[in-house]
Order: structure tokens, then sequence, then C-alpha cells
């Protein structure tokens, strides 16, 4: 494939989207396929002083990066698979996702103490509603507050302790991808899940093309992982049965519990599912198994929906 064009992917130029880009770069030219970076900024980099849900929510991380391929200005667009909208209403019609090339820890971290050592009425910074009400759940005696910005920033409102906040909670994916190490005296805990149940894609990379782009889709194929994509396509099809209009704290996490084969396209998937009221008093969980990713994920949002009582906890959206 040496002979082939250069594959242009667009991303967004945080740190941490810009080395997700240059990964995906590097797997593609590992295997003979040359690549390039095209930046793009977006309405959640723009505007970091603004709560995520007062600005679109879910998708403002990604619509430019998407709309840079559909233009053709770029060929591929690589995503953290969490930033993308799982929604039918909420594709964007001729593209396709083609690869998932990995995903690293998909848990999440506390920064600045451990859930033992947070004090009573202690000062949680997060802009998810995920985070905040399954801690607030766990720890009702727990204060929230909003933060914005890259990870570099959030990470040094921890180290720093502004803003009277204790402890931060961040993807331990990022963490781990920027190599950034707490400074001494400096406490993180990663989170089980059971404890606090990642978002749906998190850890995961994601890259889109046009569905008509042979070249590119042929190309993209060489770096998809069987294993992540089937445990992603499961939370997202989890995600995408509460309809885009869902405002509800949610979150999903998949596993494949026995051998899916050389390429992984088989094995069992596991999944669990969470939604929970705003105020963090109700947080509904289930999980099942079964070989149909998507099946299964649409499966667990219905049981909490329909069996649970999820769809008296608020919106959630047109099913």
């Amino acid at each position: 494939m040496t002979d082939r064009p250069v594959i242009r992917l667009a991303t967004r130029g945080s740190p941490l989207a810009l080395w997700q880009a240059r990964r995906v770069a590097r797997l593609l030219e590992a295997l003979g396929v040359e690549a390039s970076l095209i930046t793009v900024e977006t309405e959640g980099d723009r505007r970091t002083d603004t709560p995520l849900q007062s600005i679109g929510g879910q998708g403002v991380f990604v619509k430019e990066v998407q709309a840079a391929v559909v233009r053709g200005e770029a060929d591929a667009a690589v995503h953290s698979a969490k930033d993308l909208p799982a929604a039918s209403e909420l594709q964007v019609p001729g593209l396709v996702l083609a690869a998932f090339p990995e995903r690293a820890d998909p848990r999440d971290l506390l920064v600045g103490a451990t859930l033992e050592t947070l004090g009573a009425g202690a000062r949680v910074a997060t802009g998810s509603a995920r985070r905040r009400v399954q801690l607030a759940n766990l720890r009702p005696d727990l204060l929230f507050t909003d933060l914005r910005g890259n990870l570099a920033t959030r990470l040094e409102v921890a180290v720093a302790g502004a803003r009277d906040v204790a402890a931060v909670v961040v993807a331990a994916a990022g963490v781990e991808r920027l190599g950034w190490s707490p400074p001494d005296g400096v406490e993180t805990e990663i989170l089980d899940p059971m404890v606090m149940l990642p978002q749906v894609g998190q850890g995961a990379l994601a890259v889109e093309c046009r569905v008509d782009d042979e070249r590119t889709r042929a190309a993209l194929a060489l770096i998809d992982n069987g294993s992540v994509r089937r445990a992603v396509i499961g939370e997202r099809a989890y995600l995408g049965e509460l309809g885009g209009g869902c405002t509800l704290p949610v979150g999903a996490y998949a596993t494949l519990t026995d051998d899916g084969g050389r390429d992984g396209n088989g094995g069992t998937v596991t999944l669990t599912g969470i939604m929970g009221s705003d105020d963090g008093r109700v947080v509904l969980r289930h999980t099942a198994s079964g070989d149909d990713p998507e099946k299964i994920g649409r499966a667990v949002a219905r049981y909490l929906l329909d069996d649970a009582g999820g769809s008296s906890l608020g919106s959630v959206g047109d099913r």
C-alpha cells in the first residue's frame, strides 16, 4: 500500500486529541499507509468556560471535525469514542465508523484524594453529570463544582487545590496517554467500574470516513480491533436506544468474557448500563450477556427504562 496517496486525518487540536491522531497515523504507517494530520477547532474547544450541556452536550467536540471529512478537506476523522453521539438521529449522513483501533484503560481516575481520604463535605470538580451522580449516590455528603478545560488544566486544579477543590475526576486513559504522573503528595485512585461505571466508549479511539471512500475504508480496516469494536458497538447501542433527547446521566461498559478468536469478532459480550436521577438519589444498574453486542446494549437500556423505572427519572428522548 506504499503507492497510495496520503490519508489526511482530521483531529481536534488539544494535546490529547493530537496524541490520539498521531497514534492512529503511526498504526497506519506501520502497515505502509502514509498519513498526515489536519487540525480543526471545535465549539467545545472555543467555549471552555461554558457547561457542555449549554452548548449542545455530546457532539460539541466532533461536529467540525466530521464536517471537514464530509467536505473532503480530510479523508478520516479521529475521535475519542466517548465524544461521538450514538442516537441514529444524530448520525452524520455519509460517514461510517471504519475503525476502533484500540482501547486504553476505560476507568475513571480520582486525582487529589481517594474516596477514603475525601473528608465530609469535600468539593469534587467534574463537568460530567454521570460522574457527579454516581459519586453523590455513593457519598451524599460531597459537594460538586463544574470543571471544563483540557486535561492538563483540570489536573492542575487538583494539584493546586484551586477553588477549594479537594479532587477532580478524569478519564484514566487520557492521563495514561499523556504520560502524566502525580507530584509527590498528590493522591490518586482508579475507580472500579462497580463504583464508577465509565462513559460509553471511554478510552477507545474511533475513526470515521466517508462511506463511499473505498480506499480509506480499506486502509482503516487494517487497524480495526474486533474486540474493541464489539465492546464499543454494544455500549453505543445502549446509548442509542435511549434516543438523542436523553438528558439523564447514563453510562455503559462492555467486556468480552471469553475468547473472541484471532480477529476478536466472536465471544460473549457482558454489558452493564446505568442511569440515574439528577440529584444522585437514584442510580439504576443492570447487566446482561450475549453474543450480539447491539442486541445486548439495547436490551439493557430497555430493561432500565421499562422494568427498573428509568422512564420516570427524567427525559429519555424519543424511543
